[in-house]
């Protein structure tokens, strides 16, 4: 079967992430790279061994060599570099989000459906080696209906700064960055149940926080201390058409103790914790029993759930096959995203 010539389309710190994947697929060839900054273009070129390099990224889908796009980009340009890529032939992976608003998200899906192409949202939560055996007894109705989950994604100190904390290019705060890992993540899990109604909090009481000394924390190659447009924290109750709830909070700053993730949701015949450590809660000859999987990670693997993604997107694009992260899931997201920022915003709750 002939490889996947793949273009990655802006060389920040995710692109290395879809970079090392595509290596190590014997089925893709890391073929050609684009960036505004040329020798930072270069750079990854000669590292990754790519054959052509552009700072443009309508020249490189004009490249015919090209089979399929990894977009890297500003979340601001997802949507315009997705639907010029599905428009010149090209099979796209964009990276979560899909975009920034519910109007951009519609445009991207016409200009999907029109194409035939493949376009695949960087949800990589759903495939994480302990997600997907967690999403196999759920169909299997080992858990029975499941009608309530709670996701926390608190940072105490972690804005990035730089386009993170910049809203005219990122859309939003730690919500659209990494609040969409967790709701997607749920939102899957539980079935993907259609969204009604959402009402939402977001605060901007501590800003970036540049201040504090003696924690180091991850900064953004532009980061810039005096600039940060977008919220500190947010929280969020969604409800779903089938009676299902989701209880989201997500923080880039907050005066907290640590820092705390989880993600945990529960069924009429039992319960899971999938972060930090993956824990299935059921009950057996009367007892409450917490089984352990024995599996590589106890929790998340990054490197792992990278790789399947990757090889999932390649597979698709050799096979025609539809992927597990379509366009259409990367709109109810998005209306999910909004929702939570309107209901913020008007102090009201809002019917999606």
């Amino acid at each position: 079967m002939k490889s996947v010539q793949i273009g990655v389309i802006g060389t920040g710190s995710i692109s290395a992430s879809h970079l090392n994947a595509y290596k190590s697929n014997e089925n893709a060839v890391i073929y050609a790279v684009c960036d505004l900054n040329e020798e930072r273009a270069k750079t990854v070129a000669e590292k990754y061994g790519a054959e052509k390099v552009y700072t443009d990224y309508k020249e490189l889908l004009a490249d015919p060599a090209i089979d399929a796009v990894s977009i890297c980009t500003w979340n601001n340009t997802h949507a315009e570099i997705s639907i010029a890529a599905v428009q010149a032939g090209k099979h796209v992976l964009v990276e979560k989000p899909l975009c920034r608003t519910v109007e951009e998200a519609l445009e991207v899906q016409k200009a999907v459906e029109a194409s035939g192409k493949i376009l695949q949202v960087g949800f990589v939560r759903r495939y994480d080696p302990n997600a997907q055996w967690f999403r196999t007894l759920i169909a299997d109705g080992e858990l029975g209906d499941i009608y309530y989950a709670k996701a926390t994604t608190i940072r105490r100190l972690g804005n990035p700064g730089g386009w993170f904390s910049d809203i005219e290019r990122s859309g939003g705060g730690p919500l659209i960055d990494i609040g969409v890992h967790v709701i997607d993540l749920c939102w899957y899990m539980m079935g993907r149940p259609k969204p009604v109604s959402v009402s939402a909090n977001t605060y901007r009481k501590l800003g970036n926080r540049s201040n504090i000394e003696n924690l180091t924390f991850y900064r953004a190659a532009d980061y810039d201390a005096s600039k940060n447009t977008v919220e500190d924290m947010a929280n969020a109750m969604i409800r779903f058409e089938n009676g299902a709830s989701l209880l989201v909070d997500v923080s880039f700053t907050l005066h907290a103790k640590k820092e705390e993730n989880f993600v945990r949701l529960y069924g009429e015949k039992g319960g899971l914790e999938i972060d930090p450590e993956a824990v299935l809660v059921t009950e057996k000859n009367n007892t409450i029993v917490n089984s352990f999987p024995q599996t590589n990670h106890a929790g998340f693997d990054f490197v792992s759930a990278f790789q399947n993604e990757i090889d999932h997107f390649v597979a698709n694009v050799q096979n025609g096959t539809k992927p597990l992260s379509p366009v259409e899931d990367g709109l109810e997201i998005m209306k999910m995203l909004c929702g939570i920022y309107e209901s913020a915003a008007s102090g009201k709750e809002v019917l999606l």
